[in-house]
This record gives structure tokens, C-alpha cells and sequence, in this order.
């Protein structure tokens, strides 16, 4: 609280240092906040839409060589 000491003389506590930081700070954040802009879409241009392609089938490769077959085994 603020005590009146004698006319016009006021005590500074450190909750009135405090409220007065306190608004200072505040202030300022309210400054930068309108700095940037509103937010959300209000007063921004609408943003376009990505379009999304279908994937393309994917090229079919051709089997993986393999070694050689031995079709006959030998006992």
C-alpha cells in the first residue's frame, strides 16, 4: 500500500516498486505483441493449400542376379 507521509509525499515500498515494474514490463509486452501482428489469421493473407500428388506407381525392377543354379548334385 502507499502511505501518504505528508502532502504529495509518498512512500515507496517494494510492492509499489514492484506494481510499477510490473506494469512497465507489461506494457512492453503488449507493445511487441501488436509489433508482430494479431495473432492468428486476422489481417494475414490466407495461406495457399499444398497440394498433395498421388504417389506414382513405383518402376517394377528387374529380379536381382543370382548365382548359378546347380540343378544336379553330384553323390
Amino acid at each position: 500500500m502507499i502511505s501518504v507521509r505528508a502532502a504529495g509525499e509518498y512512500e515507496m515500498t517494494s510492492e509499489t516498486v514492484g506494481g510499477v515494474l510490473g506494469a512497465i514490463v507489461g506494457s512492453a509486452v503488449l507493445v511487441v505483441a501488436v509489433a508482430y501482428g494479431p495473432i492468428g489469421q486476422l489481417g494475414k493473407p490466407a495461406k495457399p493449400i499444398q497440394k498433395i500428388e498421388q504417389p506414382k506407381e513405383p518402376l517394377i525392377a528387374p529380379p536381382a542376379v543370382r548365382g548359378p543354379v546347380v540343378r544336379e548334385v553330384p553323390q
